[in-house]
């Protein structure tokens, strides 16, 4: 059977897709010259000297420097809400919060030494620590109404305390497990890593 879109989601036309295409190369150019020379010592004008493109043409995909470097997980937190949307509705908020979280320990795992130096590089950036702030604040508005949905609470009733209590213990579930994950030089499965937080925390 053929999955149909869900809500608004249509298909990309071709220049959407020559878009796409454009950004993802300029990012990953970007992301090899963060690692190579750090992410504060790398600018917008090195960043377009080794893509080809000029300043200008930079902005029509990325409004800043930042935004680079989220590209490489910006999909992460709205694929987190999806898969949180389809777990079965017997399942706890907690099991199905975990479950969610499969897309984004998947990315890291499939390009590990990558994905290990880049998430280095964000939590050893001063620079960054705000863009990782803007990731939360986007993960709580998306995931809040379907974790309240589930248990059985108002989504707009803000004396509840209990969805945000289970989006932060996740939250500081994934950040224990990656920076685990980052002193154990990626050598660990980030998803063992993340079952050990959250266990230790329902257990």
């Amino acid at each position: 059977m053929t999955r149909l879109p869900e809500g608004d989601e249509r298909r990309p036309g071709a220049r959407e897709l020559a878009r796409r295409a454009m950004r993802a190369q300029v990012s990953e150019m970007a992301l090899d010259l963060f690692l190579d020379r750090g992410y504060e010592q790398t600018t917008i004008d090195d960043i377009c000297a080794v893509a080809g493109i000029s300043r200008s043409t930079f902005f029509r995909y990325f409004p800043s420097k930042e935004d680079v470097f989220a590209s490489e997980t910006s999909n992460a937190v709205d694929e987190i809400a999806r898969a949180l949307r389809q777990r079965p509705d017997d399942e706890s908020p907690w099991s199905a919060l975990r479950h969610a979280m499969g897309p984004l320990v998947e990315h890291y795992a499939s390009q590990t030494e990558r994905a290990h130096r880049l998430a280095a590089l964000a939590v050893a950036t001063p620079a960054l620590a705000a863009l990782n702030q803007e990731k939360h604040a986007k993960f709580r508005a998306l995931i809040a109404p379907e974790l309240a949905r589930r248990l059985g609470s108002d989504p707009d009733d803000p004396a509840d305390p209990r969805p945000r209590a289970l989006i932060a213990g996740a939250l500081g579930c994934l950040e224990a497990a990656v920076a685990a994950w980052i002193a154990g030089d990626g050598k660990q499965q980030l998803g063992r890593l993340l079952d050990r937080a959250m266990d230790s925390i329902s257990s």
